[in-house]
């Protein structure tokens, strides 16, 4: 099969564009074959039988990520599969704030300047304890930790499956992270802190990119993440879409240290609700920031105890 070829059998569900992308990424990441070795017929000489079973993958419409087994992520390569999201650009965005917020040696205030927030918010943590609650492949808890110096990085997670690639990916990229399986929605109802939070070790920062889209938005969506990615991790209840940005900050209530941290990766569609959630559950410094696209993405917000 050539490249051609294969970009042939992929239009029926792509773009142009679409298909040349889907196609590259395959080669490059399922292969290790560059445009230069695409150009010279090496897709040729690639086991037939190995790639035409990716190739009706495709076909079929899994995500490319998942027949390769790899996403990129921050500069980093990260397995996934099916029982976890595939890593957004979006996500990896939220990373470089809070990396450029906490590491003084990072050039985050070019980037402020531009959107008219303060250079380094007090309190940073640079360094210290860190919690990313639903952390899927891990790859926000990995990037902070190998990222942030000092940081001392924990994650947690509902899913079994989850936290097992998530610490495949750990150890595959050298990371120190701490992963556990809690449910925040449990934790965030507990009426006490639990014994390490009461001996003084809050965390500094806690960040999340928590199930986010309501099932009436399922319908604008790509057929391919409706029918491959989890929907644990996709979607919040219609009558409730702040429901796991009202646990965690709940918990963040008692288990972040005093003007501690925390980020979100959000839906535009209910950042004035968030605004109003975050302000009456204590925090302040509240600010929103847009992603790639425009949409108002991300929010940092300060306890204020």
């Amino acid at each position: 099969m050539t490249f051609r070829d294969i970009c042939q059998l992929l239009r029926h569900r792509y773009d142009d564009g679409e298909a040349n992308a889907v196609v590259r990424y395959l080669l490059e990441m399922g292969f290790g074959l560059s445009m230069t070795d695409i150009l010279c017929g090496a897709t040729e000489r690639l086991p037939q039988a190995e790639l035409r079973k990716m190739v009706q993958r495709l076909t079929d419409g899994d995500p490319v990520q998942y027949v390769v087994g790899t996403a990129e992520f921050c500069g980093r390569r990260f397995h996934v599969a099916p029982g976890v999201l595939i890593p957004r650009p979006e996500t990896a965005e939220l990373c470089q704030w809070i990396i450029g917020t906490q590491h003084p040696a990072r050039p985050e205030g070019a980037l402020s300047k531009r959107s008219g927030e303060r250079t380094s918010p007090p309190g940073g943590n640079r360094g210290g304890r860190i919690l990313d609650i639903g952390t899927g492949s891990g790859c926000i808890a990995i990037t902070l930790a190998l990222d942030i110096p000092n940081a001392e990085v924990e994650a947690w997670d509902i899913s079994p499956d989850a936290l097992a690639i998530a610490r495949q990916n750990a150890s595959a990229l050298n990371a120190n992270v701490t992963f556990k399986e809690k449910d925040i929605i449990e934790q965030s109802t507990k009426s006490d802190l639990n014994p390490s939070l009461r001996e003084g070790h809050r965390v500094g920062l806690i960040v999340s990119n928590p199930p986010y889209i309501v099932p009436s938005e399922s319908s604008a969506m790509d057929v391919n993440v409706l029918r491959h990615e989890p929907e644990i991790a996709l979607f919040t209840p219609e009558d409730d879409p702040l429901k796991f940005y009202r646990a965690i900050g709940n918990y963040a209530r008692q288990a972040l240290m005093p003007q501690g941290k925390l980020y979100f990766e959000i839906n535009p569609l209910f950042a004035k609700e968030l605004e109003r959630l975050l302000t009456e559950q204590g925090f302040t410094d509240i600010t929103f920031r847009n992603d790639q696209f425009g949409k108002q993405r991300f929010v940092m917000a300060t306890l204020n105890n």
